[in-house]
């Protein structure tokens, strides 16, 4: 009986050795971030940025893992679903890691199984057009759509993603009927809307600004308070003429539960370093998105905000029957 006890009370030694050890070491090896979205959107983007920046401050190399489907929710699962050792991080974003908790059964807790890092910054959406739409401004839009009930196409990056339900208010709005055109995320419904193959788009702004740059999309309005630096001619939807319309979208970074608080302290300090940098302040203003203040990136900021956020849309999302496969 001794023989055992001492033999349970090594192994206990022993695991509680492991995980502070661990934590002190890390990073030693090749950390994955990963995106819910396909290649090419604003999410995507955003890892790529973030992760060069990272890789320069933790000393390894960041790999960015596109796993797209299901709004997000496929990304986000496959990350839960990892080992909880700082090796496998969850950006993502209001849709993917709040919206979707309300749309689907899934099959974990998307507001448990995951623990907060940081709340990185959020931009509005912008509302945009193909080249050769019949509309040169909002309410020649507005008026396009209302005399052509139920035959334009809007690009959505997933059923129940933001676009979606900004879709869905806009609508309501300005009584007006259209089909939504699921993708697996931003990157390939832009594309179609270059080549002309849907009509218009409500999406995250930092997807557009270089098309709009270079003339490739029509944009109608942002839907913030206040007109985007990096889009200085695009009006506000109140300036527009749609009062009181207005959508956003906020992004952050996760880890699976039970992940080392050392390693999700390192990970948090090394975020609120790069997003205090110039270089980051200045992409994120080409790309429309606005930091977080100082005081939203801790931890236990993100988990506040992300509760206060699903307790407001998930009432909304089922009152307005959207139903997704």
């Amino acid at each position: 009986m001794r023989t055992w006890l001492a033999m349970l009370l090594a192994a206990v030694l022993a695991a509680a050795s492991i995980r502070p050890v661990a934590a002190e070491d890390y990073p030693s090896r090749a950390i994955t971030v990963i995106v819910p979205f396909p290649a090419g959107g604003a999410t995507d983007t955003l890892a790529r940025f973030l992760g060069e920046r990272l890789r320069g401050l933790l000393g390894q190399p960041i790999v960015v893992e596109n796993v797209g489907g299901a709004a997000g929710s496929l990304g986000v699962g496959r990350a839960v679903r990892s080992a909880p050792d700082g090796y496998t991080l969850s950006i993502g974003t209001s849709t993917t890691h709040m919206l979707t908790g309300g749309l689907y059964a899934l099959p974990f807790d998307l507001l448990g199984n995951l623990e907060p890092v940081i709340l990185i910054g959020s931009e509005p959406l912008l509302i945009v057009g193909k080249k050769d739409i019949a509309a040169d401004d909002l309410q020649q839009l507005i008026a396009w759509l209302k005399a052509n009930p139920d035959k334009a196409s809007v690009g959505i990056a997933g059923v129940g993603a933001t676009g979606h339900l900004a879709g869905i208010a806009f609508q309501k709005d300005t009584s007006t009927r259209f089909q939504f055109v699921p993708y697996r995320g931003n990157g390939p419904a832009v594309q179609d809307l270059v080549s002309g193959q849907i009509d218009f788009m409500i999406e995250p702004a930092s997807n557009f600004t270089a098309l709009v740059a270079a003339g490739s999309i029509k944009p109608f309005a942002v839907t913030s308070r206040a007109r985007v630096p990096s889009l200085p001619n695009v009006p506000t939807a109140e300036e527009a003429g749609l009062s009181g319309y207005s959508a956003s979208l906020w992004y952050g970074l996760w880890v699976p539960k039970g992940t080392a608080k050392e390693i999700l302290a390192r990970l948090n300090a090394s975020m609120m370093q790069i997003l205090a940098s110039p270089e980051a302040r200045q992409r994120f203003a080409e790309l429309g998105i606005q930091v977080s203040s100082a005081a939203q990136q801790s931890p236990e900021a993100l988990r506040t905000w992300q509760k206060q956020e699903a307790d407001r849309w998930w009432p909304i999302i089922k009152a307005s029957g959207i139903k997704v496969d």
